[in-house]
């Protein structure tokens, strides 16, 4: 890329000092030749004998003024006036004002002009037309320009310099050293394992073949999108030695036929040069999708590109010593020859992260980040069931941009949750406009959800319940799932579309009318219940059976979809899916209105702080008053401000302290040189000592306040001791003295 960029830079130099060249010439060549004139105007100058001198050249006549105009010796290459004419018969005019000049003043005795007229005739220079020096040496000048560009260019498109054949090279990237190791990746252990195989074989292949094994051709790592496909492979180009050569796979598609197949070639023998390497093809998918599903035949540009792949990888010639990686979301479209043994001999499937490996994952990307001392990471990962690796950093990028946005020295859990539903859901929308009526709908709308996902075990939990607008919906009860259990049970699939249908049926009790706020929530509830008729065999009439998609046209993969059923059982499911929608109703209905009381106090609760949390959501079922958790809520918040103000403070003596420190010690270096004295000296350590007290004070606040506290409750005990033990007489004769005092 340097040598191509190198020598397009000497092409763009070569033409920059042709052109500065022709400009230097053309103004060496070139003056002034004044203000332009029309020829009526030029004749008018003329005849009123304002004109000295006339030089006329190539359809230009330049003139000199008689009075004040530029000096003789410079014209005419400079001059006052100039205007241009078609025919030399146009210029006349100069010739017939001198003739007449002539008739009125000549001498009759000696038939010559009279001397003092004879300055007043118009010195007239006709030139034939002749090009500059720039006109004539530019056709010269342009002919040797495009060879020498014509001779560069070859050499840039030839063999030695790319170009042309460039085309056909292919863009891997030569990874030398890679930052990313194995360490760095947290949440998929068996997945390290399986690629670390490949690092420990290429720098101990004699372990190995010593035993007969041989070493996977190619491996493809499969998964979601965000799992970290490609950061797994980087961490093998990290923890090995060898030239690593990374490339997407829709860096082998071009506009020109023939050229991925040509690309392919290179890539692998840029590897067996190299060998032993590792190639790394990114998003696979692009280039190895299934043949024969494209609408010009078997024969178009990916095509022949996939088939030079599956070649080089498994063809007559062997590759030793080079391994291929691949990573896709999409192996359900790769084409089955590349798949068999002795290409991909083994895909290795990089799965979304466990609660354990999500907790590995956020401790790695906090550990740039000042993280409070309140956030509990584990927590946190079992709130995020499903998050990928990508998404977790997101959030808590997230997070610390909200502490960032607030000023505050930390992150703390308030930050990573409000990260976390801003990944989700989107920001929060606070400044819309929202009625008196619209909150109290939201409000029985979310709280009917919630009551019921706390009645109702659906394998979630309730984290946060808010009527503020955020995204595309005005309020949410965000839930997450208790584990990471992948299966569900009837019970909890129905428990689960109940719970979808506590919004519509919470607007129904309190309002008698309802809203089309739960268009969301009919639409998951349906699809749901589809699929638990016609995939998941949990219907009672069709029973064991799937009746979902049948056989797929490959174009778009969604372009149609043939049904293997009839019209009589389509409308088996049809009533399936609506009995399983009304039993779920009728149940949720009369959960609802049993909890009504509940479904009140949540609601407004909600009112009040707008967010609720599962704390808040525990004690509302547990029977309390929301105006007694709303003190709770306020107490907290006040602690949690005092002690967010108390980390400032601390944070700002330390940060002065230090710099006192240096101060202190620059002072004592002054001092040993006799350029401050003692007593300066010490006014500057006795403010280091000032600030030192300060900061302790800080630190020891609150223990010096539980303290004091413990000291008071001694002292009320001691009394109430001492009048215990006092006898009646004794205790008022203590009276009589105080009030006689």
């Amino acid at each position: 890329m340097d040598k191509r960029a190198n020598r397009w830079g000497k092409i763009a130099a070569f033409v920059a000092i042709i052109v500065v060249l022709a400009i230097i010439f053309y103004i060496a060549n070139s003056g002034s030749s004044g203000q332009v004139l029309s020829y009526s105007k030029a004749v008018e100058h003329v005849k009123n004998g304002e004109i000295a001198e006339v030089y006329a050249q190539s359809g230009v006549a330049k003139l000199r003024k008689r009075v004040d105009g530029v000096d003789s010796k410079l014209f005419p290459k400079y001059a006052d006036y100039y205007f241009e004419f078609t025919s030399w018969n146009q210029l006349n005019f100069i010739e017939e004002y001198n003739e007449a000049l002539r008739e009125k003043y000549t001498d009759e005795h000696t038939g010559e002009l009279l001397p003092e007229y004879a300055n007043e005739c118009i010195d007239l220079t006709l030139k034939n037309p002749r090009a500059s020096f720039i006109e004539t040496i530019t056709p010269y000048i342009s002919i040797i320009v495009m060879i020498i560009i014509g001779i560069m260019l070859f050499r840039l498109f030839s063999n030695k310099g790319g170009g042309v054949n460039s085309f056909a090279k292919s863009h891997a990237r030569m990874v030398e050293k890679s930052n990313i190791k194995f360490d760095n990746i947290a949440g998929a252990e068996e997945e390290k394992e399986e690629t670390a195989e490949i690092v420990e074989f290429l720098k101990n292949p004699g372990k190995f073949k010593a035993l007969g094994a041989r070493i996977p051709k190619g491996i493809l790592l499969v998964g979601n999108p965000g799992t970290g496909k490609t950061l797994l492979a980087k961490a093998v180009a990290g923890e090995s030695n060898v030239p690593f050569l990374s490339i997407s796979g829709s860096d082998f598609v071009e506009l020109y036929v023939g050229v991925g197949a040509s690309r392919v070639r290179d890539l692998f023998a840029t590897a067996k040069r190299n060998a032993p390497c590792i190639v790394f093809i990114d998003e696979i998918d692009a280039v190895g999708r299934q043949r024969g599903a494209g609408l010009g035949g078997g024969n178009d540009e990916r095509e022949q590109t996939l088939n030079q792949l599956l070649v080089e990888m498994d063809g007559f010639e062997a590759n030793e010593g080079v391994i291929v990686l691949a990573a896709t979301n999409r192996a359900d479209v790769l084409d089955p020859a590349l798949l068999r043994p002795g290409r991909f001999d083994r895909q290795i499937y990089v799965n979304v992260p466990d609660v354990r490996g999500r907790e590995g994952i956020m401790k790695i990307h906090a550990k740039n980040k000042p993280i409070s001392p309140d956030v509990d990471f584990q927590a946190i990962a079992r709130l995020t069931s499903g998050f990928t690796g990508a998404d977790i950093e997101n959030f808590l990028n997230e997070a610390a941009i909200l502490a960032a946005r607030k000023g505050a020295p930390v992150i703390t859990m308030e930050d990573i949750t409000e990260g976390i539903n801003k990944v989700i859901m989107g920001p929060q929308k606070k400044s819309r406009l929202v009625t008196q009526k619209e909150k109290e709908l939201t409000a029985y709308h979310e709280s009917g959800h919630t009551i019921l996902a706390k009645l109702l075990d659906s394998g979630d939990t309730v984290h946060e319940v808010s009527i503020i607008p955020r995204g595309m919906a005005g309020g949410y009860t965000s839930t997450r799932p208790a584990d990471d259990e992948d299966l569900y049970t009837l019970n909890k699939l129905n428990n689960r579309i109940a719970m979808m249908m506590g919004g519509r049926i919470a607007e129904a009790i309190q309002f008698g009318d309802i809203t089309a706020g739960a268009s969301n929530d009919i639409q998951r509830a349906t699809e749901l219940a589809r699929k638990m008729v016609t995939e998941w065999g949990m219907s009672e009439k069709l029973g064991f059976a799937n009746y979902g998609k049948g056989s797929e046209v490959f174009l778009g993969r969604d372009y149609q979809t043939q049904v293997t059923y009839s019209e009589q059982t389509a409308g088996i499911i049809d009533n399936e899916i609506k009995k399983i929608l009304d039993d779920n109703y009728a149940r949720a209905y009369k959960l609802l209105e049993q909890n009504k009381d509940k479904l009140d106090q949540m609601a407004r609760l909600l009112l009040e702080r707008e967010t609720i949390y599962s704390k808040e959501v525990d004690d509302i079922m547990a029977g309390k008053e929301y105006k007694d958790i709303i003190k709770r809520i306020n107490r907290e918040e006040k602690a949690r401000k005092s002690k967010a103000e108390k980390m400032r403070k601390e944070e700002e003596l330390l940060r002065a302290e230090q710099m006192q420190l240096l101060k202190e010690k620059a002072a004592t270096e002054l001092n040993a040189a006799g350029v401050i004295s003692n007593k300066e000296l010490e006014a500057i350590k006795e403010e280091t000592r000032k600030i030192r007290a300060e900061l302790e004070f800080e630190r020891n606040k609150e223990a010096l306040k539980k303290q004091s506290k413990a000291k008071k409750e001694e002292v009320v005990e001691e009394n109430l001791e001492q009048k215990q033990e006092e006898t009646p007489e004794e205790s008022e004769q203590k009276e009589e003295k105080k009030d006689n005092e």
